[in-house]
């Protein structure tokens, strides 16, 4: 059958993501070719716990892999036309292993985790008493810590992740007492396993991915050792850190067995290069289970003075210089909407969201504040909780579901206004992707409330054509260059829809006056132990 079969050139992506992992072949065009997707269990052992199997979600990848090379075949072509594959990412999901072994210590605590609170508080305090070591000399609060890394103490970011591992969990806190533990985000893993796993696997951490930890330093793309004594790691624990385009290694094993892997990137700052978004000042925003704001800065690093993130968007290969970002992480953006059909049983699949909301102009004077897990940028407010507020005798479940989408839209208002404050620059377009924006509903939401011309492409797989674009970079695939934007004229050049706001401004004013109001009331509700 093989000597039947067409030999094209494809580059592959991994995607894996909160819920569920992706292998997408896509063609030089940004055209998809091939693809598998799998859900793999989500566990939520206590409240504001959530946590997931390393190797559950290493057998998704596997199979997606699998999966999508059997459709390539039968649609023709070799496996052997698969000439590099990137991957793509949740970030700030902590996973840890066994150096002798290559087998996970415990589960992965995911990025929207909430169980550290306590831990946060307890290093508030440690900044503001003891401080920590900046350019030589001792600096006290949480500017010494972003002038370090770009982050805030959150609940959100890996190092006290690692650090309750240790302190909760005997066989982490053995491994680590006898230099036995990796650690690593996502990507990381993947990486060991791809390249063998066991004792020859590659253990590595993209700089984009290690930007989200708290250990490493923004400007010197380094782990730093300051960073590791105020958290009381251990080095030993750290992986190897390696630019966003380069070529890693080669699969190991699998349908794909010898494929270079020539990327590894978050996945917003993979959706950001899918969207194109080279130059500084263009901006996307992808709405998955959460939604996440980018704003190119180029080559510079912008600080923050209203609740952002500065961040690693992507490092072309070890002598490139690194293209930073700012960004405006929300914490819940679709998974209100699984929470709306999972929990509250409003809805039976959730694109009838779209149909419920539309049942009326708004939302009733209901506000929902998603604070499923706090509140992330620009609010910072581990604190807050999940709140509807403004419900009457007239509510009803399409007024909840449009105040869900209107979260979503006040939210994304609340990070394009400090990214405006931050840059300088007035943002009027927003390039979008993700699943939930595939109802026009939710656009036409977003449009009308946040004031701003929203663009969605007709290809929406950003996040995985961005680590496709940066492999096929690392190997010059199709002459692509992220040096060069240029080189890459061709690819994703499909249609886009444009929603344009529709209602008065002084319409969207007063509710903006509504939303903030009700984010107030949600804040400070939970008190850390």
């Amino acid at each position: 059958m093989s000597s039947q079969l067409r030999h094209g050139e494809f580059v592959g992506s991994l995607d894996c993501g909160t819920t569920s992992t992706r292998f997408i072949i896509f063609d030089r065009y940004a055209n998809i070719v091939a693809q598998r997707q799998i859900e793999f269990p989500q566990y939520y052992p206590q409240p504001g716990w959530h946590e997931h199997d390393a190797d559950e979600m290493m057998e998704t990848c596997d199979s997606c892999i699998d999966g999508a090379v059997e459709e390539l075949q039968g649609a023709g072509w070799t496996k052997e036309s698969v000439k590099v594959i990137g991957v793509t990412n949740q970030r700030e999901t902590t996973v840890v292993w066994s150096r002798k072994t290559g087998k996970p210590l415990s589960r992965a605590i995911v990025w929207d985790d909430t169980r550290i609170r306590s831990l946060v508080a307890q290093h508030e305090k440690k900044l503001a008493e003891v401080g920590i070591e900046v350019d030589g000399k001792i600096q006290k609060g949480a500017e010494a810590l972003r002038k370090l890394t770009g982050l805030p103490l959150s609940t959100y970011f890996s190092a006290l992740k690692i650090r309750w591992m240790i302190d909760n969990w005997e066989a982490v806190r053995k491994a680590h007492d006898a230099d036995d533990l990796c650690f690593g985000t996502v990507e990381s893993w993947i990486a060991f396993r791809l390249t063998g796993g066991g004792t020859t696997g590659q253990h590595i951490s993209e700089v984009s991915n290690a930007s989200r930890t708290l250990l490493m330093n923004l400007a010197t793309l380094q782990w730093d050792p300051a960073l590791l004594k105020f958290f009381g790691l251990k080095a030993s624990i750290l992986p190897k850190l390696v630019p966003t385009s380069h070529v890693y290694g080669n699969v190991a094993y699998g349908s794909l067995k010898g494929v270079p892997i020539g990327g590894l990137v978050g996945d917003q700052q993979g959706a950001l290069v899918g969207n194109k978004c080279f130059k500084r000042g263009e901006t996307k925003c992808t709405f998955g289970t959460g939604a996440f704001l980018l704003f190119n800065t180029g080559t510079e690093i912008v600080e923050s003075n209203h609740g952002l993130l500065s961040t690693v968007a992507y490092q072309d290969g070890v002598n490139g210089k690194p293209v930073y970002c700012l960004e405006g992480s929300i914490a819940v953006a679709g998974s209100a909407i699984k929470w709306l059909r999972d929990s509250m049983f409003m809805i039976n699949s959730a694109h009838e969201v779209n149909a419920l909301a539309s049942k009326y102009p708004d939302s009733g004077g209901v506000y929902f504040v998603t604070a499923f897990s706090g509140l992330l940028a620009p609010y910072w407010d581990p604190t807050a909780a999940g709140t509807i507020i403004g419900i009457t005798s007239y509510t009803t479940p399409a007024h909840i579901a449009r105040a869900t989408l209107e979260a979503n839209a006040f939210n994304t208002r609340a990070v394009l206004e400090s990214m405006q404050l931050d840059s300088g620059e007035q943002l009027k377009t927003v390039k979008v992707d993700g699943g939930m924006t595939n109802g026009d509903t939710v656009m036409e939401i977003l449009a009308d409330l946040g004031g701003f011309e929203v663009v969605r492409p007709e290809m929406r797989e950003s996040t995985a054509l961005g680590s496709a674009i940066l492999a096929g970079s690392a190997i010059k695939l199709f002459g692509w260059d992220i040096s060069k934007p240029e080189t890459l004229h061709e690819v994703n050049t499909a249609g886009s829809m444009v929603f344009k706001p529709r209602i008065s401004d002084g319409d969207r004013e007063k509710r903006w006056a509504g939303w903030q109001r009700a984010v107030e009331k949600s804040r400070g509700w939970e008190v850390p132990e």
